[in-house]
């Protein structure tokens, strides 16, 4: 059984497609710029609010107008990020059996901080021991810095960790910091994704997820 159990937050613990594609196309509609579909979004997520900006405006968009797109978003999403967003099925049950069971719960996401403890507080008040989002200076996911962070404040062995999520990112993640990863298939990408970047486990369920945690 593992000690530590770190997830990814967006498409992992929380159904947050809906707010963010709302968020963006506020965002782009704000300053000019057309909106995205539903699934372009969906696409573009995973690696940080940058990076969605990024992939989100016309090509060819200078870098000082993505700045101002950014923080559009950012300005809409501190008031908007839980509008729509919910947990997915079976996540708070499976995070009250690991905490009946003395299982060290964190989250690491590349959302910024501030949405990332907001979003824990509203929907997983007492249930995560240590929510990790991203701060000026920060590498983001795939970069394993927030995870070892995570293993740092627990004085935990990597072979005593697992880490959770739906994305490539995630599983490249994992990778770096030479942890086990747990694929799920519930979230932003598919099994072939998850697969093509080297997971060897994928749930489909919540169910399943904590018997692999719990076999760990």
């Amino acid at each position: 059984m593992y000690q530590l159990a770190i997830f990814d937050m967006d498409g992992t613990i929380l159904n947050t497609l809906e707010d963010l594609k709302i968020s963006i196309n506020h965002a782009l509609i704000e300053n000019g710029f057309p909106e995205r579909t539903f699934e372009e979004v969906r696409r573009f997520v995973g690696n940080g609010t940058q990076k969605l900006v990024e992939r989100s405006v016309p090509e060819g968009t200078g870098k000082e107008k993505q700045q101002e797109v950014l923080a559009s978003f950012d300005e809409y999403y501190a008031v908007h990020c839980a509008d729509y967003t919910k947990p997915y099925q079976g996540i708070v049950e499976a995070l009250q059996e690991l905490k009946k069971r003395n299982i060290k719960t964190a989250v690491v996401s590349n959302k910024p901080d501030y949405g990332v403890q907001s979003l824990c507080e509203k929907y997983f008040k007492g249930l995560f021991d240590f929510p990790v989002g991203m701060k000026e200076g920060m590498r983001k996911k795939p970069a394993p810095d927030a995870v070892l962070q995570v293993l740092e404040h627990f004085g935990a062995a990597r072979e005593d960790a697992v880490f959770i999520g739906d994305s490539d990112v995630d599983v490249q993640t994992a990778l770096n910091a030479h942890l086990t990863c747990v694929g799920v298939t519930w979230g932003f990408r598919d099994r072939e994704v998850l697969e093509n970047a080297g997971a060897k486990i994928i749930v489909d369920d919540t169910e399943e997820m904590l018997k692999e945690i719990l076999a760990g």
